[in-house]
């Protein structure tokens, strides 16, 4: 399994912090944002790599990150420079399956989110599924609800619809940025983007899948914290007290 780690956008909202330094690798406590993910992650024993994907800007500096890194880390450079013509999450996602010709089962996550519970929990639940999968919180504000991918299901956890940044949302089960894919599915994202999927935000691509292969979707068991503007990272570092479940 490949965990790819969507890094390459430009944390505007975070200047002057993230001007000429990369958000996942900003410190919440004693570790990176990055080292929080990844190093839960390998715990499960099933990803064999992980590959971050960032901006032209930005590459050099995960690149001297995962070098000290125990972890196998690949760093693919996407070649933009300017929030303006980054390439959107998805086609991100398409641009490493191409360069580094991936063929395999994919855990993508974002890579600017801490969270209190593990990961390994979201690994082992897509492997038994044996699909496709995501993962939902109860969300009970509407204005959150307009900004966010929201998904129907039926008992089995099965989304029957997803909608990003929807106008009228039909649930309060809104999706955080972690995503699991089969290889077969995996191998249809291209298919996606040619199809009219949207490409910025990441959840597009599992709003169009879940069109053609069923796709579940597990209930979060903790907190994420979104790192989003200055107030929310000074939030996070006084209160986040790792992963505790």
């Amino acid at each position: 399994m490949k965990c790819l780690i969507l890094a390459a956008g430009y944390a505007t909202r975070l200047y002057p912090l993230t001007e000429n330094f990369p958000k996942p690798l900003l410190k919440v406590g004693d570790k990176t944002i990055l080292d929080w993910l990844i190093d839960d992650i390998d715990g499960a024993g099933l990803v064999d790599e992980f590959v971050v994907i960032s901006n032209h800007r930005f590459a050099h500096f995960f690149e001297e990150w995962g070098g000290v890194k125990s972890q196998k880390i690949t760093v693919v450079d996407d070649g933009t420079s300017t929030n303006e013509s980054r390439l959107g999450a998805v086609c991100d996602i398409q641009f490493a399956i191409d360069q580094l010709h991936i063929d395999d089962d994919m855990l993508v996550i974002a890579g600017d989110n801490v969270l209190d519970f593990s990961l390994q929990r979201f690994v082992h639940y897509a492997v038994e599924k044996q699909s496709s999968c995501i993962m939902r919180y109860f969300e009970a504000r509407p204005e959150r609800l307009v900004k966010c991918g929201v998904v129907t299901i039926d008992d089995d956890d099965k989304i029957l619809d997803m909608e990003e940044k929807p106008a009228q949302p039909k649930s309060n089960w809104c999706c955080p940025p972690f995503y699991y894919y089969t290889r077969e599915d995996a191998r249809l994202v291209k298919q996606g983007i040619a199809s009219g999927c949207g490409t910025d935000a990441p959840g597009s691509y599992i709003a169009w899948l879940c069109t053609q292969t069923p796709v579940h979707a597990m209930e979060m068991p903790g907190k994420r914290y979104d790192i989003g503007n200055l107030q929310s990272y000074e939030e996070v570092q006084r209160t986040y007290q790792g992963i505790t479940n």
